[in-house]
């Protein structure tokens, strides 16, 4: 089967699987209501960023980009429906390439549109405190932010085709994200630049310090997802359906 057919059957996996939908919903849901709640609450202090606050609904709402990622690979392994898929697309890694692509191009346009109203409801919040922000900025924000998420959703889904397991992958990634980067990022020093996600955040931030700047750190972000994707691709290649 070409790659053209091999998509459009994967984007109606993505369409007809009630839970992909869902989490894509969950992920603009949380992210806004989030931010919306921080621009509101922003902090007083005058060395706040702004377009982090704005944007800091992504923290919570990127569990949902991951969940995608994971669920639309996991379901797969669910009931021998990978032995369905590679009955209909004997070419492992051109399936591989369709899965990736159904993944990323949604998770992508709702990324971009999630960061585009985070910002909107953030800086009605804030107010005059977001008056300080140039298009320039807020440009690039909603962009690194759109691509920050998808990257996210591909890195989760290269895990699970090796995992085998949106479990595993959730287990993985969830601690990562909500414990070793914000408890142990600060201890680790520098090292923390280079973890996944907070590499891929300093996009959201007006100001940045240290190592890395908003694209060189998504460039790191997307050499971590590179490598959970190839990691996948060899695994579906390797391994029994």
């Amino acid at each position: 089967m070409a790659f053209a057919p091999a998509l459009h059957a994967e984007w109606l996996k993505i369409r007809t699987l009630r839970s992909l939908p869902g989490a894509l919903l969950a992920l603009f849901a949380v992210t806004t209501a989030f931010s919306a709640l921080a621009g509101v609450d922003a902090s007083s202090d005058p060395d706040f960023d702004p377009l982090f606050t704005t944007l800091s609904g992504v923290l919570p709402g990127q569990i949902a980009a991951v969940s995608f990622g994971a669920m639309a690979v996991s379901s797969e392994y669910h009931g021998g429906a990978l032995r369905l898929t590679l009955a209909a697309v004997p070419r492992r890694g051109p399936w591989f390439a369709a899965k990736v692509t159904a993944i990323a191009v949604p998770a992508l346009l709702v990324g971009l549109v999630t960061a585009l109203t985070a910002l909107l409801v953030g800086r009605a919040g804030l107010g005059t405190a977001a008056s300080g922000l140039t298009a320039a900025q807020q440009v690039r924000g909603v962009l690194g932010c759109g691509v920050y998420l998808m990257l996210m959703a591909l890195f989760a889904a290269g895990l699970t085709a090796v995992l085998r397991s949106s479990v595993a992958t959730l287990s993985l990634l969830i601690p990562l994200i909500l414990v070793v980067s914000f408890v142990i990022g600060d201890a680790a020093g520098t090292v923390a630049d280079f973890f996944p996600d907070k590499a891929g955040q300093i996009a959201l931030h007006q100001t940045y310090d240290g190592t890395l700047g908003p694209w060189s750190g998504l460039t790191v972000t997307a050499l971590w997802t590179a490598t959970a994707l190839l990691a996948g691709a060899w695994s579906v290649r390797r391994r029994d359906a």
